[in-house]
């Protein structure tokens, strides 16, 4: 792996965050290899065949100390070797106890991670007020501070490796899209709900929104964040993008895109993002005029997004977005 390097130097930051010296020290393996890092774990004697070690800190500081307290058992964790550049990048870990995986945890170590995590937690509270008959979404099992840092533990859900059929995801984004109208019923009622701001794309335009605005949107509607579940729904995760105030389809624009992004520049996944509106949203009841006009505005959306985490993965949108949206300005 190219950034296996990059990826140990902040693993090492995280370590010094969550594991602060203490008494004595422990040794951690990295899974799979030590050059193709993707988890930390407790040590075994099965481990020795892979290498040396990771030193670690015990005491009676540490996360997994932490963890043991809010969840009322031992818990040992697992840390995520996350990717070296993402803007959200923040430790992710699994606490495991006695009888295997218990819950997840998000640490928000900076400003901007700790306002997500902060966000994904409330919103993961109004959906247990708002139970869904299609979507399954993780429950919060601890919210609190830390060390200073933000801590959300969610419960894990039951993953499986099956195909997501499209009929249940067009039937996710549907539902989750009706949160944004449950949310801005609520508000008329006096009742606050967490909500990010109007769209963006709305904002950068100038003009108001089409008449299908005011929906809600995942945020990160995408392969590695679903999962068809044993009974039929689907299980969803990672909640901290969230947002309401969108025109009605983003979930399902923002699905197609980061799948047509393996295979494509990202110039020409836009271009075949807007191309392929009119089939993604019919489900949703859209004209091929409406669903362009909401293609546009996601793709607004998200570079803005990137924008302002200070970080642009496609690159400047000024070679992948602008070359496309010039031309669409009636649309916007």
């Amino acid at each position: 792996m190219r950034d296996t390097p990059t990826r140990l130097r902040y693993l090492h930051e995280v370590l010094a965050q969550l594991y602060p010296p203490g008494t004595s020290k422990g040794a951690r393996t990295l899974l799979p290899h030590r050059l193709v890092p993707r988890r930390l774990v407790p040590r075994t004697r099965w481990h020795a065949a892979l290498g040396r070690g990771v030193p670690v800190w015990d005491g009676p500081d540490t996360i997994e100390t932490h963890l043991s307290q809010v969840l009322d058992r031992r818990v040992h964790a697992v840390v995520h070797v996350r990717p070296a550049r993402r803007a959200n990048r923040k430790p992710v870990l699994e606490a495991h106890g006695e009888d295997g995986l218990i819950a997840f945890v998000k640490i928000g170590d900076s400003d901007r991670t700790r306002e997500l995590v902060r966000h994904e937690g409330a919103v993961l509270r109004m959906l247990t007020d708002h139970p869904m008959k299609v979507v399954v979404p993780p429950s919060v099992v601890h919210h609190g501070t830390w060390r200073g840092l933000e801590v959300l533990v969610v419960s894990p859900l039951p993953v499986t490796a099956a195909p997501v059929p499209r009929g249940l995801r067009d039937a996710a984004v549907a539902e989750i899209a009706s949160l944004g109208r449950r949310s801005m019923a609520a508000r008329g009622r006096g009742r606050g709900e967490p909500a990010r701001p109007r769209s963006l794309s709305a904002q950068m335009s100038g003009r108001p929104l089409h008449d299908h605005a005011g929906w809600g949107w995942h945020g990160d509607f995408a392969p590695w964040n679903l999962s068809a579940a044993p009974d039929g729904r689907l299980l969803v995760w990672d909640w901290e993008r969230f947002a309401t105030g969108v025109p009605l389809g983003f979930d399902a624009l923002h699905y197609y895109f980061n799948r047509a992004l393996r295979r494509m520049r990202p110039a020409v996944a836009a271009r075949s993002c807007l191309a392929q509106a009119g089939l993604l949203l019919e489900p949703f009841g859209l004209s091929s005029a409406e669903a362009r006009r909401a293609a546009a505005h996601y793709l607004i959306t998200l570079a803005d997004r990137h924008h302002r985490d200070g970080h642009e993965p496609l690159g400047p949108s000024s070679l992948w977005l602008n070359p496309l949206v010039d031309h669409l300005e009636s649309l916007l």
